[in-house]
């Protein structure tokens, strides 16, 4: 599933695209918003709030979207014929550029003032601009209240922290050396915050990468790399389970740095180098 980092690179290419001039075209393809008249407007911003997609007119609306799984938004010169695929669910475009919405998880149309209450139920966005302040306090705040439950299902909960998936959740807990399965509690406060900014410094760098060199240029120490050996101690690395069948999710981790060490130790853990 895309997390944080590619959110705000879509965000980003959208908003480039689009905020030249009116929509010349606009077809959404999904049930309650097929009727929706959107030729004429001109889209003000493009934002990310973790793994949703906020573009607003300037009529106060705003087409909130989420990619799931296997979602994507490509952009093409206008001129570029648009697919009738089935999985196409949405086209935006002026007149120089097309933006496709392709294998689109969710789709509505909502008045831009009621983003709040769109997001409400969700955890601070760990790239959010306030993130550093208000947001992280948040964060620590949600973090405490979620007593022994592992931190690799904590960190995949969007109501806990909004914009990390199994990407960035593995990376962080290995940055820090944390087993995943450490209970959440295991931590105090300080360390609650460290790993908070260290998820947020991680993605912030996956976008600034992605953003001059593309993502395929960012570096992973465990993700997606079972049985390579580990960057710092040479153990292979290897693959669990975060979160209950039917939501489970893959968590990468080195069994060596993220042994686990006994309840109670994950914050004498975040004290050791990385």
């Amino acid at each position: 599933m895309p997390e944080g980092d590619v959110l705000r690179l879509t965000a980003a290419r959208l908003e480039r695209a689009l905020a030249d001039g009116p929509l010349t075209r606009a077809d959404l393809r999904w049930p309650g918003a097929a009727t929706t008249v959107l030729t004429g407007r001109r889209v003000v911003s493009c934002v990310a709030y973790g793994k949703h997609l906020l573009t607003r007119f300037d009529d106060g609306r705003t087409l909130h979207t989420h990619l799931r799984m296997e979602g994507e938004w490509r952009v093409t010169p206008a001129s570029a014929p648009v697919p009738g695929h089935h999985m196409v669910r949405a086209v935006l475009g002026t007149e120089r550029w097309t933006c496709v919405g392709w294998r689109l998880g969710m789709l509505d149309v909502l008045r831009t003032r009621d983003e709040p209450r769109l997001l409400a139920r969700l955890g601070p966005d760990v790239l959010g601009d306030d993130f550093e302040g208000e947001g992280l306090a948040r964060g620590v705040e949600l973090l405490a209240a979620q007593g022994g439950r592992p931190l690799c299902d904590v960190l995949l909960d969007q109501q806990v922290v909004a914009g990390l998936g199994t990407i960035w959740m593995a990376e962080t807990l290995f940055t820090l050396r944390l087993h995943p399965w450490a209970p959440a509690d295991s931590l105090d406060d300080a360390g609650r915050e460290l790993l908070l900014r260290t998820a947020r410094r991680l993605l912030a760098g996956s976008v600034r990468i992605g953003a001059e060199r593309g993502l395929q240029h960012v570096p992973r120490a465990v993700h997606g790399r079972l049985g390579a050996p580990c960057v710092r101690c040479r153990t292979p690395v290897q693959v669990g389970q975060a979160n209950e069948p039917p939501y489970e999710r893959p968590v990468f981790w080195c069994p060596t740095c993220q042994a686990p060490t006994g309840s109670g130790d994950g914050a004498s853990r975040l004290s050791r180098p990385a």
